[in-house]
């Protein structure tokens, strides 16, 4: 058990650490370390749990660079929160997202060239971005408005569609073009934050990269609805029917939706 958390913790030891620079050099309160120590215990323990699932015992190569851009978003949401306390420099936190959203390249080649490919992996990068996604546009709004969480919590809206809609949870095909757009809204969500493009292109480019997003989901949920399976017809139960009132239960099997 000891060696399963010893990646998930030494994030965790990370994380704090980085915390603790981020206060000597912006004067951290309360705020932000709440969201950062919050976020580092939720990363640990999601992490160990998937590690226990998947049955494997360390971390491998590209796991510790996506481990690293977690840490690294950590810092961000530290920073997002305690933004809205009082201000606070918006250049370490654009740092800390570009070297996020650089490393977001390293960590699929690192597991490529190493043989270390994983669902488990995979699934870490993918949480990784939409949640550094999701912290870059909550720091967004209080310049362009409300509707740039569009971005943050389309993924999120995704995976809460899928509860009440089954068809939603069947497995989609690799597609280069999700990586090419997650990388855009960070990007371009970033810049903004940077506040080195004038408010209108900074604008322009948010609703360019939404429209991007939009369509990306779009076309996923399109190839979901279209490879639905049909709900299989219940069996049928004599017993049921003798008590089943007329006209219940009569319809004929429709495909899940």
């Amino acid at each position: 058990m000891a060696t399963v958390r010893r990646g998930p913790l030494t994030g965790l030891i990370l994380q704090v650490a980085l915390l603790a620079a981020l206060g000597i050099r912006v004067d951290l309160g309360a705020a932000g370390w709440l969201a950062g120590t919050g976020y580092g215990l939720t990363v640990c323990v999601l992490l160990g749990h998937g590690l226990r699932r998947a049955g494997r015992v360390r971390l491998g190569p590209a796991d510790w660079v996506t481990l690293a851009r977690a840490i690294l978003t950590g810092g961000v949401t530290a920073l997002v929160a305690q933004s809205f306390v009082r201000p606070v420099p918006v250049a370490p936190m654009v740092a800390l997202a570009a070297v996020a959203l650089v490393l977001d390249g390293v960590d699929g080649q690192v597991a490529r060239r190493t043989g270390t490919c994983s669902t488990l992996g995979a699934r870490f990068d993918m949480e990784v971005d939409a949640f550094l996604i999701l912290v870059l546009s909550v720091y967004d709004v209080p310049r362009f408005g409300a509707w740039v969480l569009a971005i943050g919590a389309m993924r999120y809206a995704f995976v809460a569609a899928a509860w009440p809609l089954p068809w939603m949870r069947g497995g989609l095909p690799p597609r280069y073009w999700r990586k090419v757009v997650a990388a855009t809204q960070g990007v371009v969500l970033a810049a903004a934050a940077s506040d080195l493009l004038p408010r209108l292109a900074a604008t322009v480019a948010i609703v360019a990269a939404l429209a991007m997003l939009a369509e990306s989901f779009g076309r996923d949920v399109a190839w979901l609805w279209r490879h639905r399976l049909p709900v299989p017809a219940p069996e049928f139960n004599p017993a049921l029917e003798l008590v089943r009132p007329a006209g219940i239960g009569s319809e004929p099997s429709l495909p899940r939706a």
